[in-house]
């Protein structure tokens, strides 16, 4: 019987030793991890006060902690009662490695420490921990480099360092880790070469290095790696090729080398990775021609090859693609057309093809693609029409194919897409009535199309597009008024109707657009004032309404747009004062009021505008002194006063030293051109008389006309160039003989031809409005235009020297000036030549002058304001012009009234690109006016 006792005692003691062994050893671990735990900056960190030593002395009595480390501390875990595993992973630990007890956890082998704040090295004592085969420090702040001997750790399977801040290079040694199956560094700023070591690791899985500075060329030993699924080298400085043995990876399904200056061809041996599903290289320096190969990776579902130097045709058997989701290959000089083939990529999400050398129509099998979200295909040189049913999937968000050369109206189903968000047709030739092409767009944020072929009206429905926050429709032939319910999109951030034929007001509604940045409505036909609601632009950095019909003062609201930085009135019809509050745009880099009808003084707050570059406000009646204080703005480039009445000295700025200055009362100063302001003023006087008659001789003259002394200077000229016709004759180019139409025109010339012939009737009389020297003048309504004034020349006409004759016409038909009647542009063939014109309503100077009723309407004032238009149109094409245009037929009959009696000069230079031939005098077209002398 007392053999029973004595064996429970001695289990009993067995039991208590193995106790007290085992909770000697945590105790000790415990301690060791609470002396590191002393070292955070935030020892009260809500997750870790479970990590406490509690009781009298810390112990019970047997010696045990009485808070258990391997159960109820945070993060811990225990194996026979030693710590084997912290994983400590998002804990919000801001502190460093330094005190971390590595000596005492012999047998930890599981460290997470990713995700919290620790700053500092990496200790050399990490190599200790023998037993480690999963190491995470990723997401911290560690500096420094990486310690060689983390070689130690042989039987280590990960290893995840990734965002730090470790640099230096990578060391060799980390290719003893042969048990390592992941190896992530990425996202810090590691330098040098990749280690060629790394092919010794075998099992690895995955190598992921990418965001640093590695540099040198990929080891060809990563060939060895055949068990890598992902291989991650981008955004680094990697150069020379890529290796072929590349192709020995056939476990591979992710592969980024993206963003680095590798070069040469993409090799064939690629298409041998069957498994691989991303294959990312782009941004590199890669050239020749895509490999045909790659149609062999079927499981393929992203290709990213775009901003490299790729040439040659797209191969179809990227059609072979079928589970490609993204396709990008733009910016690269890929030629030729899309292949058909891409009508089997039924699964295609992405497709970019921009910004290469592209041509061909697009194909009709795009309409295939039911899934595609994007498809961007500008800046290219595609020609044709749109295919029909692009879009018919409902799922288009992002569509391009600006900057191309398509032709003909927007598909109906292009029209009808509402998953829109954003588009862009500009820069094309598209066609068709603006007011039926587009429909409503609940998601559209942003739309171009600017510079094609649109007519018609703006439709109220854009003011049902809610999202949108930019549009753009410059440049076409757009007329009709603004609608008001554009007013409607609060968050409209950028507007462009520039450059088309829009009549009537801006609509007050736009006040409401208070989150407008860029306004731009110049060269239209926009009369009125500008709205008092548009003071709630404040917002606004961009404005422009230059070359509009627009009248009243400048509205002292703009003062009040303090983000401005661009400001264009010029070419309106804007009078009184300049409004001091202009000064207060403290932000304003250019200024614009010229050609207006402005008087007083330039105010001194616009020497407030220390951002200044560019100051235009010639061509007006501004009086006084230029304001000394000009001086200061040393950012000033561009000056252009010109044509003011103003006085006094010019300041002393390098900007004014070659400022256009010209045209004014009596300036004075060190600039060339313009008497010292320390001379007599008996001096001054002369000098300013001096000026005086001679702006009287190039403005009264044209009007009184001193026909018989200018003929006379034109007959001799007209000698010497009979004299000179003799050696012109065998120069002469020869005429090209096309019964084509030839055209130049901002206005689209062929369409233009058979509109003018079809609105006139074939130039029924019934239309002709008056007879000139070189043919008849037609009054054209067209519904696109409105009216024009169209000049057909006589039969007899004939264009000679062809190539100088289109660029004298390129040439005017870029003149734009106030006092000045547009020239839209030439068309001729065989049986029709003529000039498209401005309409101007009043007819000619000469008419109104022959008409008694008429005449009187022309009182004083009027008619110094028509000498005074007459002049700067003369001045604009004898000064402003490069090279100088001489009108050579100026007279009353060639001088146009509009419906505010503006002079408005027609048929300039038309005497010289009719007949270039001719001398001055012959080619008066049946009068004898104004030359400039200088040209005599």
């Amino acid at each position: 019987m007392m053999i029973v006792p004595t064996i429970f005692n001695f289990l009993q003691f067995i039991t208590i030793l193995y106790f007290f062994t085992v909770t000697f050893a945590t105790t000790e671990e415990a301690t060791a991890l609470l002396k590191w735990k002393a070292t955070f900056q935030n020892q009260n960190n809500s997750l870790l006060t479970s990590w406490t030593l509690s009781g009298p002395a810390g112990t019970n009595r047997i010696g045990a902690a009485s808070s258990n480390a391997c159960t109820d501390w945070y993060g811990v875990t225990c194996s026979n009662g030693r710590v084997n595993m912290l994983n400590m992973t998002n804990a919000g630990i801001i502190g460093t490695l330094y005190d971390f007890p590595f000596s005492s956890l012999p047998f930890l082998d599981y460290l997470d420490l990713s995700m919290n704040q620790l700053s500092g090295t990496i200790p050399p004592e990490i190599g200790k921990l023998t037993n480690l085969f999963y190491l995470d420090l990723s997401i911290n702040q560690i500096s420094g480099t990486i310690p060689p001997q983390i070689s130690s750790l042989t039987k280590l399977g990960t290893l995840h360092i990734f965002v730090n801040q470790l640099n230096g290079s990578i060391p060799e040694e980390i290719g003893h880790l042969r048990s390592l199956t992941e190896l992530d560094l990425s996202s810090n700023i590691l330098n040098g070469s990749i280690p060629v070591s790394l092919g010794n690791l075998n099992n690895l899985s995955v190598l992921s290095l990418y965001e640093n500075h590695l540099s040198g060329s990929i080891p060809a030993e990563i060939g060895k790696l055949v068990n890598l699924v992902e291989l991650l080298l981008d955004s680094n400085n990697l150069t020379g090729h890529i290796p072929p043995e590349i192709g020995e990876l056939v476990n591979l399904d992710r592969v980024y080398l993206d963003s680095n200056q590798l070069t040469g061809h993409i090799p064939a041996e690629i298409g041998k990775m069957k498994s691989l599903e991303e294959l990312s290289i782009n941004t590199n320096n890669f050239s020749g021609p895509i490999p045909k190969t790659i149609g062999e990776l079927t499981e393929l579902q992203l290709l990213y090859l775009h901003t490299n130097q790729l040439s040659g045709p797209i191969p179809s058997e990227l059609g072979n693609l079928k589970k490609l989701n993204y396709l990008q290959l733009s910016t690269n000089q890929l030629s030729g057309p899309i292949p058909d083939s891409f009508g089997n990529l039924r699964n295609l999400k992405i497709l970019f093809l921009r910004n290469n050398k592209l041509s061909g129509s697009i194909p009709k099998e795009l309409a295939y693609l039911d899934n595609l979200v994007v498809m961007e295909m500008d800046e290219n040189q595609f020609s044709g029409h749109l295919p029909e049913n692009l879009c018919q999937g409902g799922k288009l968000v992002n569509f391009t194919v600006n900057s191309n050369k398509l032709t003909g109206p927007i598909p109906r189903s292009l029209s009808n897409c509402s998953s829109f968000e954003r588009v862009r047709f500009d820069n094309n030739s598209f066609t068709g009535n603006l007011s039926e092409a587009f429909g409503i767009y609940p998601e559209l944020q942003f739309i171009n199309l600017s510079e094609n072929d649109f007519h018609g009206e703006l439709s109220s429905n854009w003011g049902k597009c809610k999202n949108l926050t930019d549009l753009r429709i410059a440049r076409n032939r757009i007329g009709g008024r603004i609608p008001p319910e554009i007013g409607n999109l609060k968050g409209l951030q950028g507007l462009d109707l520039s450059s088309n034929h829009l009549v009537g007001k801006i609509p007050r509604e736009f006040g409401k657009l208070t989150s407008l940045v860029n306004l731009l409505l110049q060269n239209n036909q926009i009369s009125g004032n500008i709205p008092m609601e548009l003071g709630s632009l404040t917002k606004l950095d961009y404005l422009d309404l230059s070359d509009n019909r627009l009248n009243g003062s400048i509205p002292t609201f703009i003062g009040d747009y303090h983000h401005l930085f661009h400001l264009n009135l010029s070419n309106n019809k804007f009078g009184q004062n300049i409004p001091k509050e202009i000064g207060g745009i403290t932000q304003l880099n250019v200024l614009d009021l010229s050609h207006n009808v402005l008087v007083g003084e330039i105010p001194p707050q616009l020497t407030n505008l220390k951002v200044l570059e560019s100051l235009n406000i010639s061509h007006n009646g501004l009086s006084g002194h230029i304001p000394e204080e000009f001086e200061s703005l040393t950012g000033l480039q561009d000056v252009v006063l010109s044509y003011n009445e103003l006085e006094g000295p010019i300041p002393n700025n390098k900007a004014f030293t070659n400022a256009s200055l010209q045209g004014n009362k009596a300036l004075c100063g060190n600039v060339t051109g313009f008497v010292p302001c320390n001379i007599p003023s008996s001096m001054v006087k002369k000098h300013s008389m001096a000026k005086g008659l001679k702006l009287i001789l190039i403005t009264v003259l044209p009007i009184l006309g001193a026909l018989v002394l200018l003929c006379a200077f034109a007959g001799a000229l007209f000698m010497r160039d009979q004299r000179r016709r003799v050696g012109d004759i065998e120069r002469r180019d020869s005429i090209d003989k096309d019964d084509g139409l030839l055209s130049i025109s901002s206005l689209h010339g062929n369409s233009l031809y058979w509109d003018i012939l079809k609105a006139t009737e074939e130039f029924d009389a019934t239309f002709c409005i008056g007879k000139g020297g070189f043919g008849s003048v037609y009054k054209v309504n067209l519904p696109s235009l409105g009216n024009v004034a169209v000049k057909r020349l006589h039969s007899s006409f004939e264009i000679k020297h062809r190539k100088s004759f289109m660029n004298e016409v390129r040439a005017l038909t870029g003149i734009k000036h106030r006092n000045i009647v547009r020239l839209y542009g030439f068309c001729s063939n065989a049986q029709h030549s003529f000039l498209v014109y401005e309409y101007v309503e009043r007819g000619s100077l000469s008419s109104i002058l022959s008409n008694e009723v008429e005449s009187k309407k022309l009182d004083w004032l009027t008619r110094v304001n028509i000498i005074k238009g007459i002049a700067y149109a003369l001045s604009y094409m004898h000064h402003d012009c490069s090279p100088p245009i001489v009108h050579r037929d100026i007279s009353s009959s060639n001088v146009l009234l509009d419906s505010e009696f503006e002079a408005r000069v027609s048929d300039f230079g038309i005497a010289k690109i009719l007949k270039p031939d001719s001398s001055n005098c012959t080619a008066l077209a049946g009068t004898y006016g104004y030359v400039a002398p200088g040209k005599i």
